[in-house]
């Protein structure tokens, strides 16, 4: 079909996806390549984005903390070496901390749908803070422009990402209204605006493609009530008592204290006391806010992603996991701006000439829950690497055959589902009229039928 045929046919019969097809037929375009290497740009691309994000809110926070001293010397850059692993750290909870790690990183079509978004989103937001920190009004216009065309693309691509990303750009651009006093000028809120917009035009675009209308009647929604209100509320509980169930998600707050203890060893303050006392962050107003909003706002995302996936899936699908990224990103990333926060704190009340115990201790507390969330991760990956070897040899073995028996006429072949990270194969279903599955298998090996051996 080519990649404009499959993105055609994905508007017209399949979901309405447009930019999910397009991306799946340039990365399936040189056969099994793109599929091969996709988890490897996933994990780099993700970790290179944080990093960056990481690093650029810091400088700038400590700019502005040495704002009101006078002149000084440029601010020390962060401590490279723990932005590093905050960054590894968090993308590898992300792959392989949740309930779905082969499709969150190896099964393309769930990484393109609800992986990819979040690196996007990584990078966009990354250049729109680059634009305002260059003072170029061409770059801050581009930026804006970037926000509203990622915006639909990515509208197109992941309702899930749409509703939470939607969510966290038209709070943050109705909390940076210069009416606020927050901000002098309207960048933030008009490149908010852009991104909601954006998000909001692909949205509609996949909503009402005649294959989003095809799927909504293959399953469709039930009826609003208060019954269905409580078990959507029901749903969203269960996901947070599966999430909170894996204690390696603190190794981000961990290594966010640490990073705070380093901030505070490396505060200029130090060296004089407290002599200016002030904390050298934003408006307290606003830093309140910062602090208080995340939590709630991941929550809020998280109960409207449920509800997208109970309207959609039926009862089971909140444990559609590969969609869980979309808000555990963000929540990832607030563990860890608590824990710097914290560290800094309390690294400032622990200088090392008056309490050093007390800060060694707390280094040691951090550092051994850090090194334990790492160690948690290696019998998943284990057993994830086992099993998708095993399978791909199993899977090589029976393309050949099956190939061979086509090449010597057959019309009916022999096929053995080989179940991994909880997908469908084929010969699931009871009636083969009702398993798609086996007819695209069928279809893919140009054979009328294909049956269990």
């Amino acid at each position: 079909m080519g990649v404009l045929g499959i993105t055609s046919d994905f508007y017209r019969t399949q979901n309405g996806r447009v930019t999910n097809a397009f991306v799946t037929g340039l990365l399936y375009s040189d056969g099994m390549r793109g599929p091969k290497l996709l988890p490897a740009f996933l994990i780099l691309t993700l970790g290179a984005g944080l990093f960056l994000l990481a690093r650029t809110a810091l400088r700038s926070l400590r700019r502005a903390a040495r704002a009101g001293d006078g002149p000084t010397d440029p601010p020390a850059d962060p401590p490279t070496v723990l932005l590093v692993a905050a960054a590894a750290l968090i993308a590898a909870l992300l792959f392989f901390a949740g309930t779905r790690s082969y499709q969150v990183l190896l099964w393309a079509p769930a990484t393109i749908s609800h992986t990819l978004p979040s690196v996007i989103g990584v990078w966009t937001v990354l250049g729109a803070v680059r634009a305002a920190r260059s003072g170029l009004r061409w770059a801050r216009a581009a930026a804006v422009v970037s926000a509203l065309l990622a915006g639909v693309a990515l509208g197109m691509l992941s309702e899930p990402f749409t509703l939470v990303a939607g969510l966290f750009s038209a709070t943050a651009g109705v909390l940076r209204l210069p009416r606020f006093g927050w901000t002098r000028d309207r960048y933030v809120s008009t490149w908010c605006a852009a991104a909601c917009l954006g998000l909001l035009t692909g949205l509609t675009l996949l909503y009402t493609s005649p294959g989003a209308r095809w799927r909504r009647a293959q399953h469709p929604p039930e009826p609003l009530s208060a019954a269905s209100i409580g078990e959507t509320f029901h749903d969203w509980w269960r996901l947070w008592q599966t999430v909170g169930g894996q204690w390696a998600y603190l190794g981000t707050l961990a290594v966010g204290v640490l990073l705070g203890l380093a901030l505070a060893v490396t505060d200029p303050r130090q060296e004089g006391g407290a002599r200016r006392g002030a904390p050298g962050l934003p408006p307290r107003a606003l830093f309140r806010v910062a602090v208080i909003l995340p939590l709630p706002l991941i929550g809020l995302a998280a109960l409207a992603v449920v509800f997208g996936l109970r309207s959609g899936y039926g009862d089971t699908g909140w444990t559609y996991g590969r969609t869980w990224t979309s808000f555990l990103l963000p929540l990832l990333i607030a563990l860890w701006a608590y824990g710097a926060w914290g560290g800094l704190l309390l690294g400032r009340r622990l200088s090392a000439a008056t309490r050093p115990a007390a800060r060694g201790a707390v280094l040691v507390a951090a550092g051994a829950v850090a090194v334990g969330s790492v160690a948690a991760l290696v019998q998943p990956v284990q057993a994830l690497t086992t099993s998708t070897v095993v399978r791909s040899v199993a899977w090589d073995r029976q393309n050949a055959r099956i190939r061979q028996e086509v090449a010597a006429g057959a019309r009916e072949v022999a096929y053995e589902p080989l179940l991994i990270g909880g997908l469908t194969e084929p010969l699931y279903a009871s009636s083969y009229k009702r398993d798609w599955a086996a007819q695209c298998t069928a279809t893919y090996y140009g054979v009328n039928r294909i049956h269990r051996p």
